[in-house]
């Protein structure tokens, strides 16, 4: 459970019902993009600061969010909400080839996450993030890590995670702590969705073509 100690905070918890007022009936918040502070801060430990109703709801609306950008996760400061919250889902495409290593990765919460490389194997993929919209860029990730986090009941979890989830867990707490995905990416890969698509589409890690332009894989 949260800090046996923790005390509602009335004052943020009135700042998050109004944020998620702006989502409207829809329930979809805009996605702030990169150059906004928040997106740079170490995010505040959440520890039960919210009313629970008020937690459930600001889960909802970032699932939504989500869903509706689209994306596979979304972390409290995309938001605006400098608190370490975020929210994670993917599903196995039906591409088998898929070199990624895409698993299933149901819907869940992951409250004051964090990780640690499970042995020394690394993958570079192309990646993209809802805050830098409209871009991609092949960033190096530990291909096995060790996640752990709370849910929204104060429940801590602890699991090993591979592939395209274990990246998305990466991603996801990473923005907690004021990082972005480029920030370590290979920058001479940057390209735009388009782009992307047009020139990469079979060949989805380039890996030969990356190496000739200088990429470190």
């Amino acid at each position: 459970m949260f800090g046996r100690n923790a005390k509602v905070d009335i004052e943020l918890t009135n700042e998050v019902e109004q944020l998620l007022k702006e989502g409207g009936k829809e329930k979809v918040l805009p996605i702030v993009q990169a150059g906004e502070p928040v997106l740079r801060q170490q995010c505040v430990r959440y520890d039960g600061q919210l009313r629970k109703g008020t937690l459930a709801k600001l889960i909802d609306v970032m699932h939504t969010t989500m869903l509706e950008a689209p994306g596979v996760g979304l972390a409290g400061p995309q938001i605006g909400l400098n608190l370490a919250i975020a929210v994670v889902e993917d599903h196995i495409r039906d591409d088998a080839d898929d070199p990624r290593e895409i698993a299933e990765f149901p819907f869940h919460a992951i409250i004051n996450p964090k990780y640690e490389p499970a042995g020394e194997e690394t993958r570079s993929f192309y990646e993209g993030c809802l805050s830098f919209d409209g871009y991609q860029a092949v960033r190096r990730r530990w291909l096995d890590i060790t996640a752990e986090w709370d849910d929204e009941n104060g429940q801590h979890h602890k699991e090993h995670l591979h592939g395209w989830p274990a990246r998305i867990f990466q991603h996801e707490t990473d923005h907690l702590s004021g990082e972005l995905y480029i920030d370590r990416a290979e920058i001479r890969s940057l390209t735009t969705y388009e782009n992307l698509e047009d020139l990469w589409c079979e060949d989805p890690v380039p890996t030969e073509a990356a190496k000739e332009l200088g990429f470190d894989l």
